[in-house]
């Protein structure tokens, strides 16, 4: 499992947008497709590296709280084998003196996809917390 937790001087109103509208979900991952509704698709192509696809369904929304999605990859190559929708991201968002406290959880993945997978969720919530501060 991973976990991050980030404080992002934005409110929870703002940080939800991030992950629920596709032109501000590009802004911090790249190019989006979204149905923000349980069952909903989500697809997302990242900006770096072979550019790979990620695809999986919203499982749960509640509004400026908590946003929980499966999560894999498009076949594609130099990408590690996770299908789509074979594992599972949680992100709850916390109130706090003005900002929010951002906490997501990564679960179901291959131990071997642990490290890089860590590494690629720490770039790309610093990069949420930027965006998300300046929107």
């Amino acid at each position: 499992m991973i976990e991050h937790t980030i404080r992002i001087e934005a409110p929870p109103e703002v940080v939800w947008r991030f992950f629920t509208d596709p032109a501000r979900m590009a802004r911090w991952l790249g190019p989006a497709d979204l149905d923000p509704t349980p069952g909903g698709e989500l697809t997302f192509q990242l900006s770096d590296g072979p550019r790979p696809v990620v695809r999986g369904r919203f499982t749960e929304l509640r509004p400026y709280e908590k946003i929980v999605f499966t999560f894999g990859w498009d076949p594609t190559p130099g990408v590690p084998d996770l299908p789509p929708g074979s594992s599972q991201v949680e992100v709850t968002l916390s109130a706090q003196a003005g900002g929010t406290l951002l906490t997501l959880h990564h679960i179901g993945l291959p131990p071997n996809l642990v490290a890089n997978t860590y590494t690629g969720w720490t770039g790309f919530l610093g990069t949420l917390k930027a965006e998300a501060a300046n929107a």
